[in-house]
């Protein structure tokens, strides 16, 4: 490449590729390329497999958005948008643009994100690693020949120089790792991680910064549709079985992680699905197994080396393996990913307190107030000292990758439920009759008869009772579920215990969202549990 500053951003950032510049390389040359120079390996079933250095997942505390006057009265500033001065952007972008001008090969991407022409970005990627390549080809929107030939100029580029550390010396960048958004520019640089998923979710985060602007809920979450056109969303954190319960072999998949919620309907963001591996079987998750092929890309798993068969179950090198591959290698896939108005929204939680009932009816305002929740409980570990379930709480089910503050998405949400007539449900993963260690984990089948109800119709039309605390509605019946474990204090053998530990529960959901009074509205506040 050239030793200038200058050639980099002329010759790619405006679309002139020579030299070792692989533009839109298709996947069996991007193959070639990870092996002759990523220390890349074909694993059996097709796959290539790769490692991420360093880095096996993203680094939030190092993420930065630049604060110019256009955007700062926009910003949800804070942990998760943490500020830099444009002058420092200004400095990390040189530092990228240094690091790739001196790589002997560069590849460069064109893609959209969003399924909905009328809303899809042109996005182009700028890497030194093929990996980074091929994994965005999988996970942005393939354009046609035609598309790409008149692509035009980019609305945002991604410089990925993620292979050079950050200068620690430049204000606002505390580590050698630094990811920074650059709204008003349209760019966004990576520096001191390899790690893929960077790239993902910087797209994902401009999406959640320019849609509500235009009045269209980004929203992180799967999306499936039913044989009669029916819609379901499924939000939820890592664990609470979002991609398990969304993965309908009866109900065609319109996306696994990112979707838009448009005057139109629904559609997805992404072209893949960034599925996690870890104790992946054939058995309990076919379609993400049988994706798993060639063009797909294996993020840091171990394989045999002499069969190149995959060790699932091998986390040595992170329990965060992943693969990322085109939405069309899940055989049930939708395409072109979008559908209509969702008829059904459900909010899944993992409470490991075992108060939750399995499933509650919401009405808007509680649909907004779980939303900016985004609750889930983990078992608690082996630490000395703990001894119950920790909670979780991250707002609208993916804190991360807001820009606006939370309510901006739940009142946008609320809108549009009330606009087009969606329900809203919160369905309990988690335990019952007692938290973990006591009671008894949620049936996979029960939960699927849940959600099998919900969609049929069937458990909108029943009877309900209000829960004292939370002020849910709790259906006393449910076709396939035991009767007894539909209100929870009932399948307590200690219900005063329940009482306690019902309480201990509303008052972190009281005091997590203290930090969101400010912006919300009064009918959000007073939908949340009452102790």
């Amino acid at each position: 490449m050239s030793t200038t500053n200058r050639s980099l951003i002329e010759d790619i950032a405006k679309g002139n590729f020579s030299g070792n510049i692989l533009h839109n390389a298709a996947p069996a040359v991007l193959y070639e390329e990870a092996i002759r120079f990523d220390h890349a390996s074909i694993v059996s079933s097709g796959a290539v497999a790769v490692n991420s250095g360093a880095k096996t997942g993203r680094c939030p505390k190092d993420k930065r958005v630049v604060k110019q006057e256009s955007i700062a009265g926009d910003v949800w500033w804070g942990d998760v948008n943490i500020g830099m001065a444009d002058s420092s952007f200004q400095l990390v972008r040189k530092q990228a643009i240094e690091f790739l001008d001196q790589c002997e090969r560069l590849y460069v991407l064109d893609a959209f994100a969003g399924w909905d022409p009328k809303h899809r970005l042109k996005v182009r990627i700028v890497c030194s690693r093929a990996y980074h390549a091929l994994f965005m080809h999988n996970m942005l929107i393939r354009p046609t020949p035609e598309e790409l030939q008149n692509f035009g100029d980019p609305d945002y580029v991604i410089y990925n120089a993620g292979q050079g550390s950050a200068d620690t010396s430049i204000p606002g960048v505390d580590t050698k790792t630094c990811i920074a958004l650059n709204f008003e520019a349209g760019e966004m640089v990576i520096l001191g991680t390899e790690y893929a998923g960077e790239m993902k979710k910087g797209v994902f985060t401009i999406m959640n910064y320019l849609m509500p602007k235009k009045e269209v809920l980004s929203m992180h979450c799967s999306c499936n549709q039913g044989e009669k056109g029916d819609v379901s969303l499924f939000f939820g954190l890592s664990g609470t079985g979002k991609t398990t319960l969304s993965a309908d072999p009866s109900r065609p998949l319109v996306g696994d992680d990112e979707h838009c919620w448009t005057e139109n309907g629904v559609f997805n963001i992404e072209g893949g699905c960034y599925a996690k591996c870890i104790n992946l079987s054939a058995v309990k998750e076919p379609e993400i197994f049988n994706a798993i092929r060639f063009g797909s890309v294996l993020e840091n798993t171990i394989q045999d080396p002499k069969t190149r068969d995959v060790d699932f179950d091998d986390d040595s090198l992170t329990q965060n393996t992943r693969c990322s591959y085109p939405i069309e290698f899940i055989e049930n896939a939708k395409i072109p990913c979008v559908t209509g108005h969702p008829k059904n929204i459900i909010l899944l939680t993992c409470d490991a307190f075992g108060v939750l009932p399995p499933v509650s009816r919401l009405i808007p305002a509680q649909a907004m107030y779980h939303f900016i929740s985004g609750y889930t409980a983990k078992v608690a570990g082996t630490e000395v000292g703990v001894t119950e379930p920790q909670t979780t709480f991250s707002a609208c089910f993916g804190a991360a990758f807001l820009v606006w503050h939370p309510a901006k998405y739940a009142e946008l949400l609320a809108k549009k439920m009330m606009e087009y007539g969606s329900h809203a449900w919160l369905v309990n993963t988690g335990w019952s009759g007692g938290a973990a260690g006591v009671g008894a984990r949620m049936s996979l089948p029960n939960t699927r008869a849940i959600i099998d109800a919900i969609h049929d119709g069937s458990l909108a039309h029943a009877a309900y009772q209000t829960d004292p605390i939370f002020g849910f509605a709790v259906p006393t019946s449910c076709p396939g579920v035991p009767p007894e474990i539909l209100y929870p204090r009932n399948a307590w053998k200690d219900q005063n215990s329940y009482d306690e530990t019902a309480k201990k529960l509303a008052n972190r959901f009281i005091q997590n969202f203290k930090q969101y009074e400010a912006g919300a509205s009064h009918e959000i506040r007073s939908a949340g549990p009452k102790v």
